[in-house]
C-alpha cells in the first residue's frame, strides 16, 4: 500500500537555529543595524534546496561578509542589531511579499527548482516562520526605542559582487535611498574623503517594488536612514570586516551629533 505523504504542519525543526540574531538589545546608540541577508542556512527539511553547498556559498546564497561587518559595526557602536539567519534563496527578507525575487525561481543563473515546486502552504510557512518573526523583532525593537525616546538612525547593510553579468563594478562601496537622502548625502563625502569611489543610488536603488526594509522599517517611520552595500571583496576576510567596521563606526561617529539633535538644519530631500 502507498505511503500518502503529507506536507510538514512547521517548516523550522529542533535543529534549525532561530531566524534572526539579536545583538545589544537595549544598547544605548541611537545607530540601529539590520542585515537581511546575513545568513545563508537552509532548513533541514529544504534539504539545501536541491542546491549544492557552493551555491549556497555564493552571492546568490547571502551578502557575503556582511554579518562579520554589522556585528564588528554595532560592538564598535554600542549598537542594537538584528540579523537575519536564513538564505535569501529560501525567501529574501529585503523583498515585498509580492515580488518575484521573494522566492527566486532562478538567481543569478541558477535555477531553484525546489522553489518552483513549492506549494502555496510551504511559501506560506516560510513567510510565518523566517521572514514574519526577523520583521516583527525588527518592529519591537523600533517600538521599545520610541518608547523610551531613544533617538534612531537606521542603518540596512548589504554587499555586492565586484563583477555581475560580465560587469566590473567600480564602487568600493554605495549609498542608497529613495524618499530620503539625508544620512546617504553626509556619509557619500566623508568615504571619497578616504579614497574611496562611492555609489550614488549604485550598484542598486530602494524602491518600493524591489525593496522591504527601507520602505518599512526607516520610511515609513520617519527614520533617519540609509542602504548600505560593501563590495564583497573588501569585506570577504575578518581583517577586512573589522577594517570597514572601524572605518564606519569613526565617520558614523561624526554624523551621530547633526542627526540626533532637534535643532538639526534641514537637508533637501532628493
Amino acid at each position: 500500500m502507498a505511503r500518502r505523504v503529507s506536507e510538514a504542519i512547521t517548516l523550522l525543526g529542533p535543529s534549525d537555529p532561530p531566524p534572526f540574531t539579536l545583538l545589544g538589545e537595549d544598547a544605548p546608540s541611537p545607530f540601529f543595524l539590520i542585515a537581511d541577508h546575513a545568513g545563508q542556512i537552509v532548513p533541514a527539511a529544504l534539504a539545501q534546496l536541491g542546491l549544492p553547498q557552493g551555491e549556497l556559498d555564493r552571492h546568490i546564497g547571502w551578502d557575503i561578509g556582511i554579518a562579520g561587518v554589522t556585528r564588528k559595526l554595532a560592538a564598535l557602536l554600542d549598537a542594537t542589531a538584528v540579523l537575519q539567519t536564513y538564505s535569501r534563496l529560501v525567501i529574501d527578507c529585503n523583498r515585498p511579499l509580492v515580488a518575484p525575487g521573494s522566492i527566486p525561481a532562478v538567481s543569478d543563473g541558477t535555477d531553484i527548482a525546489a522553489n518552483v515546486a513549492a506549494s502555496q502552504t510551504q511559501r506560506a510557512q516560510r513567510v510565518a516562520e523566517i521572514f514574519t518573526p526577523y520583521h516583527d523583532a525588527i518592529r519591537t525593537q523600533l517600538d521599545a526605542r520610541v518608547a523610551r525616546e531613544q533617538p534612531t538612525i537606521l542603518l540596512a547593510m548589504h554587499s555586492f559582487t565586484p563583477v555581475y553579468a560580465g560587469i566590473v563594478r567600480p564602487w568600493h562601496a554605495g549609498v542608497l535611498y529613495q524618499r530620503d537622502n539625508r544620512l546617504a548625502m553626509a556619509l557619500k563625502p566623508l568615504l571619497e574623503a578616504d579614497g574611496l569611489v562611492v555609489g550614488d543610488n549604485e550598484p542598486y536603488a530602494v524602491s518600493d517594488q524591489t525593496d522591504y526594509a527601507i520602505p518599512v522599517h526607516g520610511e515609513a517611520r520617519g527614520l533617519v536612514h540609509l542602504e548600505l552595500e560593501i563590495r564583497q571583496d573588501l569585506i570577504a576576510s575578518e581583517s577586512g570586516q573589522q577594517a570597514w567596521a572601524q572605518r564606519l563606526a569613526n565617520l558614523l561617529t561624526s554624523l551621530e551629533a547633526g542627526f540626533t539633535q532637534h535643532e538639526v538644519s534641514q537637508v533637501l530631500y532628493r
